[in-house]
């Protein structure tokens, strides 16, 4: 079989070039959605099951009914449409930085677009999450039932230097801010568990884990893995 691309969508943005694009993957035999920004490779739907776990294990963590749910970085959407399923989630809101990410799905140019933007649950943001979550929480409203978050490759690993402070303790406290009385913030990590991090992590919340997501991987033959942290706002 031969590896087709197709361009969806190409747009520069302050970050960096944008491209969305999908192509054949002879090992699966299905087509892949693939996103770069300039040379790297952001995500592809060849690889989802960790950006799932992400709201899973964030939400098996949360407590009580009628959740309000804040993802940070929308992507293939596959995070944000694994959150709808909690039917526990009356509030979902998803902040991205670019808009393009947005106008994908609102396109419904990706397989999870339809299910994310049709559910009258779900609100799409144009905003920077990092921005959002140094200032103070919007006046009159309360704190998020759990926080989400997928945009860097890892705390160590940031796609722009800027958002390098919320990795830390202090940037923890910021966004604890935001979540209500034991609630919880949940990270993505491409990388393995990090000590120095959970450090941080256990400077701020409380029943804190760092989960490993083992998941096949048809391109190597292997098994590949990322990480999934959580932990629980002290209120």
């Amino acid at each position: 079989m031969i590896t087709r691309f197709e361009e969806l969508d190409w747009q520069p943005t302050p970050i960096g070039d944008l491209m969305l694009r999908r192509r054949t993957e002879p090992a699966v035999g299905r087509e892949i959605y693939e996103v770069k920004l300039g040379d790297e490779y952001l995500m592809s739907s060849l690889f989802t099951v960790a950006e799932e776990e992400l709201a899973n294990l964030g939400l098996a963590a949360v407590e009580g009914d009628e959740l309000t749910v804040l993802v940070g970085g929308l992507g293939l959407g596959y995070t944000a449409v694994a959150a709808l399923r909690d039917h526990r989630v009356r509030e979902l809101t998803v902040i991205d930085r670019l808009g393009a990410v947005i106008d994908w799905h609102e396109r419904k140019l990706l397989p999870a677009s339809t299910a994310l933007v049709t559910d009258a649950r779900t609100a799409l943001v144009e905003d920077d999450f990092f921005a959002v979550m140094r200032s103070e929480p919007a006046e009159g409203r309360g704190g998020y039932s759990a926080i989400l978050l997928d945009v860097d490759h890892s705390p160590r690993h940031q796609l722009d230097p800027t958002h390098a402070d919320l990795y830390n303790a202090a940037g923890l406290r910021a966004l604890d801010r935001h979540l209500a009385p034991r609630g919880v913030f949940a990270l993505w990590s491409d990388d393995p568990p990090d000590d120095d991090f959970m450090v941080e992590m256990n400077a701020v919340f409380d029943a804190t884990a760092a989960h490993v997501v083992d998941f096949d991987n048809p391109v190597t033959g292997g098994v590949s893995s990322n990480t999934v942290y959580v932990g629980r706002s002290r209120g």
